[in-house]
C-alpha cells in the first residue's frame, strides 16, 4: 500500500500546461493527476462528483488551482491567493483549513503570496462589483472553487483540499486592458512555479496522518483527463 496521488484540478488547458511543466520530483503519492474541468460553477461540480465516483479512493487529497482575479488594493498581477475560505454566489461560505499551510509552502518557494476568502462567482465580475466583494470580505474571484469544494463536503468530507488562484488583473488593472497580455505571461510562469509548494504541501498532509492510502500509480508523468 501506498500513498494515493493528488487530484489538481483547473478550469482551463493553459493552466494544466503551466502545472505539467512543473517540477514535480519529490511528488509523494506516484503522478499527481491533472483534470480541466472546463470553466464555471456547473462544470466543476459535475466533474468531481464524476471522478470521485469512479475511483472512490483513488486520491489522496484535491488541489484547485489556476488564475484569478483581485478584489481588493495591495494584490498584483502575478501574486498568489491561497484560500482559507470559499464562498459562493449565494453566499454560503466553505472554510478551508489548508491555507495557512499552503501559504507557508508557497513563501518558502519565493513567491509573494496572501491568504483570504475566494468568492466564486457566476460571471467576469468588473469594476464596482469587485469593490462590492472586497467590502464583504473576499481578497480574489474565480468561477469554480466553491462548486469543488461544495461537492467534496458532499462526497469525501474528510478529503484534504487546497484552493490558490494567480491573479492575473486587479481593480486597478482589468482583464481585457493593455496591461493583460504581460500580467497574463507573469501568472502563467508563477502558476508553474507553485508546483514544488504544491509537493510540499501535500507532503505535509501525509505527515500529518489525513491523507488516505491506495495503490500505487505506475506514471513517472503527471497524469491528465478532461
Amino acid at each position: 500500500m501506498t500513498t494515493a496521488p493528488l487530484l489538481v484540478l483547473c478550469a482551463l488547458g493553459p493552466e494544466v500546461w503551466a502545472l505539467r511543466g512543473g517540477d514535480w520530483r519529490g511528488s509523494v503519492g506516484g503522478s499527481p493527476v491533472l483534470v480541466r474541468t472546463g470553466v464555471g460553477r456547473r462544470r466543476a461540480g459535475l466533474a468531481v462528483r464524476r471522478l470521485l465516483s469512479s475511483a472512490p479512493q483513488g486520491y489522496g487529497a484535491v488541489v484547485v488551482a489556476g488564475f484569478g482575479a483581485a478584489v481588493g488594493p495591495g494584490v498584483a498581477p502575478g501574486d498568489v491567493v491561497a484560500a482559507d475560505g470559499v464562498r459562493d454566489a449565494e453566499g454560503h461560505l466553505y472554510p478551508v483549513g489548508s491555507g495557512p499551510e499552503l501559504a507557508r509552502a508557497l513563501k518558502e518557494h519565493g513567491l509573494t503570496v496572501h491568504t483570504g476568502v475566494h468568492h466564486t462567482a457566476d460571471h467576469v465580475v468588473r469594476g464596482l462589483e469587485r469593490r462590492a466583494l472586497h467590502l464583504q470580505g473576499a481578497l480574489a474571484v474565480d468561477m469554480e472553487a466553491a462548486a469543488v469544494v461544495a461537492a467534496l463536503r458532499e462526497v469525501r468530507p474528510a478529503l484534504p483540499v487546497g484552493v490558490l488562484r494567480v491573479v492575473v488583473d486587479t481593480p486597478e488593472h482589468e482583464l481585457l486592458r493593455l496591461g493583460t497580455l504581460p500580467a497574463g505571461v507573469r501568472a502563467w510562469r508563477t502558476l508553474r512555479a507553485t508546483v514544488p509548494a504544491l509537493v510540499d504541501w501535500y507532503r505535509q498532509e501525509l505527515e500529518s496522518g489525513s491523507v488516505t492510502l491506495n495503490h500505487p500509480t505506475s506514471s513517472t508523468l503527471p497524469q491528465e483527463a478532461s
